[in-house]
């Protein structure tokens, strides 16, 4: 577009310097007239009108300067004439060579034909212009194009390194990426088939646990029918078993009245032998002692004589006679019995005295008396054996090796030693000179109370400790949670009030 923009410039230049010489010729004609009707006195004017002129066109930002043919200052001996060199007539002679003025008629011929001759040159002239122009343009053109290619190739080099380098950049950062987000695909893929498998792993276990889940509810399913039949079965045996308990109990309580009229019975009949003893010992006293055969100190002596079967026997102690029941079963026999209690028939709450003379019936329940065990033990070493039974018929015994007791002046005190039995790992009677309790004297090793008020009956109360058995005598059934009833703390607990008890002694070396 800049190229052709020149070259309209040039051809406007040309149009202007064609009108400019056509001027300049019209010029020089009326400046020779001027001179042939001067009479030849223009000669400074004509070095006037010799000067060269010069015309300077602007075109945009490029400007042009051309200077311009003089045609009337070639005369005389110079170069032929232009119209002669570009082609113009030869015969003729031209206009500005001539000495005198042309005729008018001559004049406007040659006027005329000097413009063709003019209008030729300056077209020979804006020929070789152009040609010239269009071979300037074209080296122009050439060197621009090669030029503006070379830059544009370096620019798109550069511009293609730009970005070859941002590209292998980008590839770069790319892979890294694509590397980053393999390796978090893979690990996100190792994570689900873990997950895959624990999954399966969880799945078959439930199997495994709703299949036994379902054994089980079967088996739980056999098992309440199971029950539920046995229960029916036992509830029926229940009743069954009530119905043959109250028969039982009805059998119980006759043979317990019957036992009970035997006993009175046995009562009388003691009672009457005891009246036959007594006649007997005072009719010793007249006639005089008995032979020593028959004066024992205890039952081991009546069962060295012969003796074997239990029941009332006479020792000899204190130089009088004491009716004693005589064990001749027990763990060999021979053993003299002190305490015995087995229905409830003898009321255990008493006194000081009658503990020390004692109480009750020999042949049922009684106590001895502490002041015939303490003559009787200080004769020799004894041993103490105590048997228990509860309501449920189990039995159990407790042994001591070595059984002493004190005088009454030492308030009976009680020392043992040599525990053994199955009434409890342990003593449940204390071993370390207790001295004896009752109501109306109370010895026990209790500052704020008095176990024999509180606990009843006469015992060795050290701090109303782990045993009584001389406490209130409590039937089946109403024997539980009892503290002041007939206990042995190793054999049945605190409460728990026994069936029957007996305590006895005999000689250690029998």
């Amino acid at each position: 577009m800049k190229g052709l923009n020149l070259t309209w410039g040039l051809l406007v230049l040309l149009l202007l310097w064609t009108f400019s010489a056509v001027t300049d010729a019209a010029g020089a004609e009326r400046g020779g007239r001027s001179q042939r009707r001067g009479g030849g006195g223009g000669g400074s004017s004509g070095g006037s009108e010799k000067r060269r002129r010069f015309h300077r066109i602007q075109h945009g930002q490029c400007s042009y300067t051309f200077i311009l043919p003089e045609l009337d200052g070639c005369q005389g001996g110079g170069s032929p004439p232009q119209t002669e060199q570009y082609g113009g007539p030869r015969g003729g002679t031209s206009v500005v060579q001539r000495d005198s003025p042309p005729v008018d008629g001559e004049w406007s011929a040659q006027k005329l034909q000097h413009l063709e001759s003019t209008m030729e040159n300056n077209t020979q002239w804006l020929h070789k212009l152009e040609n010239f122009i269009q071979r300037s343009m074209r080296r122009d053109v050439a060197n621009i194009q090669s030029h503006v290619v070379h830059n544009q190739t370096a620019t798109m080099l550069e511009i293609g390194t730009n970005l070859l380098t941002h590209t292998a950049e980008q590839t770069r950062k790319l892979n890294v990426v694509e590397a980053k987000v393999l390796n978090h695909t893979s690990r996100i893929e190792i994570q689900l088939l873990e997950n895959s498998l624990s999954t399966n792993k969880l799945e078959k276990e439930l199997l495994l646990q709703t299949s036994e889940i379902s054994q089980l509810r079967d088996k739980n399913s056999r098992l309440e029918s199971k029950v539920q039949m046995l229960e029916s079965q036992q509830r029926g045996e229940l009743e069954d078993m009530r119905v043959e308990k109250n028969r039982l109990q009805s059998v119980v309580r006759n043979q317990m009245a019957a036992i009970e009229a035997l006993e009175r019975q046995l009562r009388v009949a003691s009672s009457n032998n005891s009246a036959l003893q007594r006649q007997q010992a005072q009719l010793m006293d007249t006639t005089g002692s008995p032979p020593r055969t028959q004066m024992w100190r205890d039952c081991a002596d009546v069962y060295k004589a012969g003796h074997s079967v239990s029941g009332l026997y006479h020792i000899y102690m204190g130089n009088r006679t004491e009716p004693v029941y005589c064990d001749m079963e027990t763990s060999g026999g021979g053993w003299t019995v002190f305490q015995q209690r087995f229905n409830g028939s003898v009321d255990f709450q008493r006194s000081w005295r009658e503990y020390k003379l004692g109480f009750g019936d020999v042949s049922g329940e009684h106590w001895l008396g502490n002041e015939v065990l303490h003559l009787m033990t200080s004769q020799a070493q004894y041993s103490l054996r105590v048997e228990l039974k509860d309501w449920e018929g189990n039995t159990a015994h407790s042994q001591y090796d070595r059984f002493t007791l004190t005088s009454e002046r030492q308030q009976y005190r009680l020392y043992l030693r040599g525990y053994s039995g199955t009434a409890g790992r342990q003593s449940s009677l204390t071993t370390h000179g207790t001295a004896f309790s009752t109501r109306d004297q109370d010895n026990d090793n209790c500052d704020h109370c008095k176990c024999a008020l509180m606990l009843t009956g006469g015992w060795w109360f050290d701090a109303c400790g782990f045993s009584n058995l001389n406490g209130i005598y409590y039937t089946v059934g109403h024997n539980i949670r009892k503290l002041n009833g007939i206990k042995w703390h190793h054999f049945r607990g605190p409460s728990y009030s026994l069936r029957s008890t007996s305590m006895m002694v005999r000689p250690y070396d029998f």
